[in-house]
């Protein structure tokens, strides 16, 4: 950071690989190892911001960027602390911000709320990583935070036989409406997911791929300025 008489000046680390989606999407296959060797490094990396007391409230694939283009040695980063904010034990944070579709349950009921915010999102991520499509979803915004608060996604979809029941299970435990029974840092690091102790396929229905081009090509034409973004009252 530099200052002069009149602004600040930042100077960021240049992102050559561009955000999660459009990464994954240049492939050409795709499969439930891969998606873990990204999500494991985004949870450690919040984990350590929530060991800071630091919660970053806008999880989502536009805000996970990678270093370069070559996928087999890029490092994938959490950008845009936009909304983030130190909270402790006494002071929970109450603004209602995010982005629908990976806002959690309790910043969308009023609800004080601390880190396993930022863990629900993370599954939302990964849910769409796994399936092609997101976990909850209308295009009215009151019916889709009803759908979230409630809880209401399944592994129905025909893409979800081939990912293994550890995934799934992974999953189900982080999109909990109650944050108390999320799975919390000790347990993220330890599930045997995570850990690599579940059989996953080496290859991925392309149907998967297809479904995620077709996701992120609406959510590309959908998407508003500033979509989320509200004026933080709670910062201190």
């Amino acid at each position: 950071m530099y200052e002069d008489d009149k602004y600040f000046f930042l100077v960021m680390e240049l992102m050559n690989g561009g955000e999660l989606f459009d990464q994954i999407l240049q492939k050409e296959r795709f499969n439930e190892a891969e998606a873990r060797d990204i999500i494991a490094p985004i949870f450690d990396a919040l984990i350590y911001c929530h060991e800071l007391g630091i919660i970053h409230r806008d999880i989502k694939p536009e805000n996970l960027l990678f270093t370069s283009r070559d996928f087999q040695q890029a490092i994938i980063k959490v950008s845009d602390f936009g909304l983030a904010r130190f909270i402790d034990e006494e002071k929970l944070a109450t603004t209602t911000c995010g982005t629908p579709g990976y806002v959690a349950p309790e910043i969308l009921s009023q609800q004080p709320y601390k880190e396993p915010c930022d863990l629900w999102s993370v599954g939302i991520v990964l849910f769409i990583l796994l399936s092609g499509s997101p976990p909850f979803y209308d295009e009215d915004n009151f019916a889709l935070f009803d759908k979230i608060k409630r809880c209401d996604y399944n592994f129905n979809a025909p893409s979800w036989a081939t990912i293994s029941a550890e995934a799934k299970d992974f999953i189900s435990k982080l999109l909990v409406a109650d944050p108390e029974a999320r799975l919390n840092a000790e347990q993220i690091k330890n599930h045997p997911w995570i850990l690599g102790h579940s059989q996953v396929s080496s290859s991925t229905d392309q149907s998967i791929l297809l479904k995620m081009r077709d996701w992120n090509s609406g959510r590309i034409r959908n998407v508003q300025p500033d979509e989320g973004q509200v004026e933080d009252d709670d910062m201190d």
